[in-house]
Order: structure tokens, then sequence, then C-alpha cells
């Protein structure tokens, strides 16, 4: 790693179709691997990050607004995501649960509000159903405030194709996985046609990319390391990137992506790694509160 790079000072922001400017790298947080606390903080306060995702799902929404509040960044300074559970969908759970997740980050609004998973399986009922009556909830809350802006993840095309149909204002975003070995370019275009910013989480392919000869390759050529191409790899791509660490050496080597950029053939190699390989499915239950 060249410790010469200049770590994050500032981030290239993405414009919503709201007009709000989303920062196109920010820190990911999981259930998986625990939460550091000492981690976010130094990302925030060290090393300039100014977006966190995070979901209810993942059980550290109350120590992330700890860790937020710790790093002394101004609450309009930040981009803070969460996410709606399934076991949370319906109109009246969504409102009820998008106030418990403020509560529990201490922050009076959400920057961005996401349907984590396009299924739902409520008895009697239509996924797509409990999808539009989700989204009315949504919808209100954007427009009294709560919610900057909204958005879905996971969806893919035909279930954004419904919401279209159902409802009044088309998400603003669509966060999905997306690596070396996952490309959905379809699904990418057609959020583009329709004006919804394409999210990409699980960039460094749960680490599996980081050993793959070709991104090897790549990281000797660049002087560089294989996290920071794959990441570079997806923001040059126009794809809001959410790589997640809970040790600070990585984030630091994560947030040095500014500083060069991969050549057009470098790119196209890359995209070549491209086998339909996903790593994220929902194998676990639905309605686990």
């Amino acid at each position: 790693m060249n410790l010469n790079v200049r770590p994050l000072l500032s981030c290239p922001t993405v414009r919503l179709s709201n007009g709000l400017h989303i920062p196109i790298l920010g820190l990911g947080t999981s259930h998986h691997g625990g939460y550091s606390h000492r981690a976010v903080v130094y990302a925030l306060r060290d090393c300039g990050l100014r977006h966190v995702d995070t979901a209810k799902r993942y059980g550290c929404e109350e120590q992330l607004g700890v860790s937020v509040k710790e790093s002394g960044v101004p609450r309009h300074d930040l981009w803070l995501t969460s996410k709606l559970w399934p076991g949370d969908y319906g109109y009246s759970n969504a409102k009820r649960a998008c106030a418990d997740s403020c509560r529990r980050l201490g922050v009076d609004y959400l920057d961005l509000y996401l349907m984590h998973w396009p299924d739902c399986s409520i008895t009697g009922r239509t996924n797509r159903e409990v999808r539009a009556e989700t989204w009315e909830a949504l919808e209100e809350l954007y427009d009294e405030g709560v919610c900057r802006a909204i958005g879905v993840s996971n969806f893919q095309i035909a279930h954004l194709q419904e919401l279209k149909e159902d409802c009044r204002i088309v998400p603003h975003v669509n966060q999905v996985e997306f690596h070396p070995f996952q490309q959905p370019w379809a699904l990418m275009e057609y959020c583009h046609q329709e004006g919804i910013v394409f999210e990409g989480y699980c960039p460094l392919a749960k680490g599996e990319a980081l050993s793959h000869p070709v991104v090897h390759q790549l990281a000797d050529k660049y002087n560089r390391t294989p996290a920071q191409i794959c990441i570079r790899w997806s923001i040059q791509n126009g794809v809001v990137t959410i790589p997640k660490s809970t040790k600070e050496e990585k984030i630091l080597e994560n947030c040095q992506v500014f500083g060069f950029s991969l050549d057009e053939e470098d790119m196209d190699y890359i995209q070549s790694l491209h086998c339909h390989k996903k790593l994220i499915h929902l194998t676990y239950p639905l309605w686990n509160g």
C-alpha cells in the first residue's frame, strides 16, 4: 500500500433525481463480523468519509448513533442510510419502523431509507401488493421530510417496473450486489433510464476478488492494493460504492481511490471477470423481528 497517498478529504457525489447529492463512496456496516465503534469514528473523523450505510437487520443502528455523535461531524454534513426489513412491511409497520430507526440512530431524519428486499411472504397477499402499500408509507415519509430520499435494495427490473406502475415516486436509489464477479448491467441500464441511482454493495466480493490474478496484476501495474483496484473499478463505473470494514487501516486504504484512474482496457479486463456469481442470498427468516 502506498502510504504517501493522501487520505480522502472530499468525495465526489452522484445527483439523485430529486436534486440531492449522495457521496459516491461510503462505509457499509453489517450483522456479519461485528461492529467497530473506533473504526466508524476513524472513518468519519480522520478519513473524511461522510456516507454511512446501515439497516435495522444489522442490529447496530444504536451503536452507529453513538459513533456518529462522538465523531463530532455535524449531522447536516452526513449522509445516513438505513433499511426497512421485510418483517416491518405494510403501511403502519413501515412508519413505525422508520421512527424506531431514527430513534436508535439519534437523528430526526434519514438521508436515505430503503426497502431491504422485494419479497415479503405475507399470507393471503401478493408481494406486489405489500410492496405498493409499504412504498406508499415511504412516499409519505419523504413528503414529510423524515426521509430525504427513498429507495429499494435487491430489486430487479420486474420489481421496479411494478412499483413504477403502482406508485407515484420512482425510487431514488436501488442498492444491489455489484463486484467483478456479479455485474448486472441490464439492471444498471434500466436504473439509469428511469433516473434511479445505482448503488453497489459487496464491492470486494466478500474478499474473494482480492486474490484473483487479474486484480493482483492490475494492483501491481498501478501500485495500489487489490481492494483499491476493485473499489476504483466500481466507482469509475459510476456506482455508489459502500465497502465495509471494522479495521482502521483497511478503511483508510479503501478511501484512497481518488488519486488515480484505471485505463479503459483495464476496466474492460475486470469486466471480463463477470460470471453471475451472487454471494448474497436471503437465507434467513423474514420474520425475525
